[in-house]
């Protein structure tokens, strides 16, 4: 069964809505028969490729319509939500970045199964360590080390392999009506909006499996046993 997931990798909540997930997840028993699918959205697609904000608060106060203490009093409050959810989000340090190209990154991930570990990598490359996530070396670092081959992500990085898949997805997401991420989707029947606690995705995630699990029957096979020959290449 699949779950997709709508998150750009500037919004916080889409951190720790991801760590919720996995939670459930993990507490789910059949979660080897799902499948996580990224989606991705961007919530401003306008930001420079090289802005010169200060801070995260600067941003939020220019383009928001905020005063600078108001944006540090919000993402106080977020702070603490993802310190809860044993997340780090360090405002401070975080660079304001346009988010396009890690996109791109993470499509060209889910291709080789490695798309959870190259976004939680971007996310915690953007609000713990400080990096900015469009910078051409920070991409390839993150990419290479959740086991992408180089020459694939330079290929990557040097084009715009996956630009129109961002774009589609961004699409799809008005045509469904997000208006908000993290946005999740099970099984293209229920949805789940926002960084819910853990037991939401769990209740979600029961009902949806067990609908999809209905429609698709584990095989289970009745086995004469007879002679064979196995892949350690012995033959009984």
């Amino acid at each position: 069964m699949k779950i997709e997931i709508w998150s750009d990798i500037m919004c916080p909540f889409c951190y720790i809505g991801k760590k919720h997930l996995e939670t459930a997840l993990k507490q789910f028993s059949d979660a080897e028969a799902i499948e996580v699918v990224w989606k991705s959205y961007q919530l401003d697609p306008h930001i420079p490729r090289n802005p010169e904000y200060k801070n995260t608060y600067q941003y939020l106060a220019e383009s928001k319509g905020m005063s600078y203490d108001e944006a540090k009093q919000m993402t106080a409050g977020v702070a603490q939500a993802a310190a809860r959810a044993g997340l780090t989000l360090d405002f401070e340090r975080a660079v304001v970045a346009n988010s396009f190209d890690a996109h791109r990154l993470v499509h060209l991930s889910q291709t080789h199964g490695l798309a959870d570990r190259v976004k939680d990598s971007l996310f915690r490359a953007h609000f713990a360590e400080g990096k900015d996530i469009n910078n051409r070396e920070v991409l390839a670092a993150i990419g290479t080390a959740a086991g992408l081959a180089e020459n694939e992500v330079t290929a990557l990085l040097d084009g715009d392999r996956y630009g129109d898949e961002v774009a589609h997805d961004i699409r799809e997401a008005r045509e469904i009506g997000v208006r908000g991420v993290p946005f999740f989707v099970f099984n293209r029947k229920y949805a789940v909006s926002g960084a819910q606690p853990p037991d939401v995705f769990s209740q979600t995630l029961e009902k949806s499996f067990a609908e999809w699990r209905a429609d698709n029957p584990k095989v289970t096979l009745t086995v004469t046993e007879g002679p064979t020959c196995g892949p350690d290449g012995r033959c009984e």
